[in-house]
């Protein structure tokens, strides 16, 4: 029946393993909770380094009015879970020695941050990677309006593009004196990549994570659609409609289409210490606040070098990094050593009012934080 959730059988191994905690019921019935706030199609995988297989379940359909399933390891956009990665080429560079976390922006980019107070000179790579600089994003045009995103959905904007536009603006404060998001810094930090190793930055990604993990399902498309098999995108705009955003150029590094297998192998080998050593790691996972309009979605998060740390409900925290655009919002989680890693896809973002978007936060995260714990969902947690 269209809908309903569709769960992968588990193994006698993967059975013993599940039990008694969180199992595929449960993950089950938090995924048919998020589809009932209005989402087309939820895929979600709970991955474990013990005997068995994963824990998958999906609920809704692939494409609106159809009676697909969604695929259970489909393709998304899982954009701003690619800071994650990243920030982990960077403290790879600076553990090599290639640069410092504490060089100015100006040391490899010189003169590219300047005007309107904006100074570059001022700015370091680590106030990038923790969103402490300051910079304040011009935001792109793409979803006030179901016209604007067909306007402008394949518009293209290069890195400097993007500082330019954030340089229009007077900064949000001084560096390292508050917190503001900032994707600016994030094209900043591609553009030192590249700078400091003379290669793209994105073939920096591949080689240093994509390739030795095998996560072979993860790229940056060279065209407006994504691979199949994938949901459809939808975004529900202020106005109410709900629009296919499936096709749409998105800037780097937002733009990775990845699975729910792959992001979990991501933060398996992140936090299980495979891509940088212990002393790193605790420097990408050292913390600031994040200011309080990012409080409201992420109760009690904080923000390291590319990292998000939230609390668990059964006591200690997680790390994550969730994305969203393109009509695909994913929210992920891993334990401290990386032996419990969940994400959960969603292939329609609520943006017609601030409550919904914070409903469809809370549902998602109520998943991530069921399967850490390792306990059982209930009916009515959203």
């Amino acid at each position: 029946m269209a809908g309903a959730a569709v769960a992968v059988p588990l193994s006698a191994d993967a059975r013993e393993t599940a039990a008694p905690g969180y199992r595929q019921q449960d993950l089950r019935r938090d995924t048919d909770a998020i589809r009932a706030l209005g989402i087309t199609g939820v895929q979600a995988r709970v991955g474990t380094t013990g005997p068995g297989r994963d824990l998958v379940a999906t609920s809704g359909t692939a494409e609106a009015g159809s009676h697909r399933p969604v695929p259970r390891n489909g393709y998304f956009r899982m954009a701003s879970t690619g800071k994650a990665l990243v920030a982990t080429v960077v403290l790879q560079l600076a553990d090599e020695g290639t640069l410092s976390l504490g060089d100015t922006v100006d040391r490899w980019l010189p003169g590219l941050v300047r005007g309107n107070g904006n100074d570059g000179r001022r700015i370091t790579l680590r106030h990038l990677l923790q969103h402490t600089s300051g910079i304040h994003d011009d935001e792109l045009p793409g979803y006030t309006t179901p016209q604007q995103y067909t306007e402008r959905r394949y518009d293209t904007y290069t890195p400097r593009q993007i500082v330019a536009l954030a340089m229009r603006h007077h900064p949000d404060f001084r560096p390292g004196k508050g917190w503001s998001y900032s994707n600016t810094g994030y094209a900043l930090l591609d553009m030192v990549i590249a700078k400091a190793t003379g290669r793209p930055w994105h073939r920096e990604v591949e080689d240093r994570i994509l390739k030795p993990l095998g996560m072979d399902r993860t790229y940056l498309p060279d065209t407006p659609g994504i691979r199949r098999p994938h949901a459809h995108g939808y975004q529900v705009f202020p106005s109410g409609d709900r629009v296919d955003v499936t096709r749409v150029i998105l800037p780097a590094p937002g733009n990775y289409v990845s699975t729910t297998a792959d992001v979990n192998r991501f933060f398996r080998a992140l936090l299980g210490g495979d891509l940088l050593p212990q002393a790193r790691l605790a420097e990408m996972q050292d913390t600031v606040e994040v200011d309080e309009g990012t409080q409201r979605f992420w109760p009690g998060g904080r923000y390291g070098l590319g990292l998000v740390n939230r609390p668990l409900s059964c006591g200690g925290s997680y790390w994550s990094h969730e994305g969203g655009d393109g009509g695909y919002i994913t929210l992920n989680g891993a334990t401290d050593d990386g032996s419990r890693t969940v994400t959960v896809s969603m292939s329609t973002a609520l943006a017609d009012s601030p409550d919904n978007a914070l409903r469809q936060e809370k549902a998602a995260g109520d998943l991530v934080d069921h399967a850490l714990c390792d306990t059982p969902g209930t009916e009515g947690d959203t």
